[in-house]
């Protein structure tokens, strides 16, 4: 039966309204399940982030949630702690946030806890500091821990004394790294340690001094990707390539290399990209599951099919203490090497 025009009109009507409908629902069940805030140190300049970003949206993605990144554009401490208080304002699901400074972000950290809203620190900051602020867990590497693990492998291969290149050494916490390691291998941390600034040419010339003044010198620790290649040069220059041994925090083109021809036996990877995916995930579960149990968390995580799928690709392995998830240290060596240049600046 051939419909009259009104009649007609009307089915048109109702099939749009039901498209409609049927849209509006598609679109409530994508709606995000939480909505998150993640606030940083870091300024605008400093690449070593994207990583952490990446991961951010990954986690997003896996966990049907919404992340978004703040930080002060210059890496001022005084504007990070503003925008943790803006964060408190405005209510979020959770708040992840770095402990850069802690008696400068204390109070405004404190805001947000004092709202009942879920706080997870990461990055900077010790596990102690995450505890007193209130914070469900800290996702980070522990610097003492991460040094002592490096000096437990140097001391398996019979190291017995080193030399600590500290080009951090107005940050009181960067000599944790070398006490750690000191600690493994049965020495004073501050007779083995050196203040060799953050110039290259400098730090040359200081790291050649010492293996000089000290030539029974069995490892070399450098606590980052500068130190790292200005220390190569000086090794390679006094013939001890491959003779000494060489690790170092963190990673660059020339560490890679290094690894690649044996000149460097490891590199510490403290695994930035759990300390975006990790902080995201567990507050997701907290908004899902209403649970802020640290051990019932982990449980639920390491269960997560999605969460296994991105360790296996990028090769990450996250540890676990009773409260914490610790991101590292992870250890980048020539067994690896390949997955880690793959995905470096990316995931890695």
């Amino acid at each position: 039966m051939r419909l009259c025009k009104g009649k007609a009109t009307l089915r048109i009507l109702v099939t749009a309204l039901t498209l409609a409908t049927g849209f509006a629902a598609a679109s409530a069940a994508r709606a995000a399940d939480g909505h998150f805030v993640l606030i940083s140190h870091a300024p605008d300049s400093d690449s070593w982030w994207n990583t952490i970003k990446n991961a951010i949206k990954q986690a997003d993605e896996d966990f049907n949630v919404e992340t978004d990144y703040r930080n002060p554009p210059n890496g001022d401490i005084a504007d990070m702690a503003r925008l943790v208080e803006q964060a408190a304002a405005r209510n979020y699901d959770g708040v992840i946030v770095t402990i850069a400074d802690y008696d400068v972000l204390k109070s405004s950290i404190n805001k947000v806890t004092a709202k009942k809203i879920p706080l997870v620190t990461i990055n900077s900051g010790t596990e102690e500091q995450s505890a007193q602020l209130g914070a469900i867990m800290h996702v980070g590497q522990p610097e003492y821990v991460a040094g002592k693990a490096a000096g437990e492998k140097a001391k398996a291969a019979g190291v017995k004394s080193f030399l600590c290149v500290n080009h951090l050494a107005t940050n009181t916490v960067s000599f944790d790294r070398c006490r750690g390691f000191a600690d493994a291998i049965g020495v004073d941390y501050k007779a083995s340690t050196i203040d060799s600034g953050q110039d290259p040419t400098e730090i040359q010339s200081k790291v050649s001094a010492y293996l000089r003044n000290h030539p029974n010198t069995g490892a070399i620790l450098t606590l980052g990707p500068t130190p790292a290649s200005a220390t190569l040069k000086a090794v390679q220059q006094m013939g001890l390539a491959g003779k000494i041994y060489f690790c170092t925090f963190d990673f660059s083109d020339d560490i890679a290399k290094a690894i690649q021809n044996g000149t460097i036996q490891f590199a510490i990877d403290q695994q930035p990209y759990l300390q975006g995916y990790i902080p995201v995930a567990v507050l997701a579960i907290v908004k899902k599951e209403h649970t802020t149990d640290p051990a019932k968390i982990r449980q639920l995580l390491e269960a997560n099919p999605k969460f296994k799928a991105r360790l296996a690709t990028y090769g990450l392995a996250p540890s676990y203490g009773p409260k914490n998830i610790r991101s590292g240290p992870g250890f980048i060596t020539k067994d690896n090497l390949d997955k880690v240049i793959k995905y470096a600046g990316q995931y890695r």
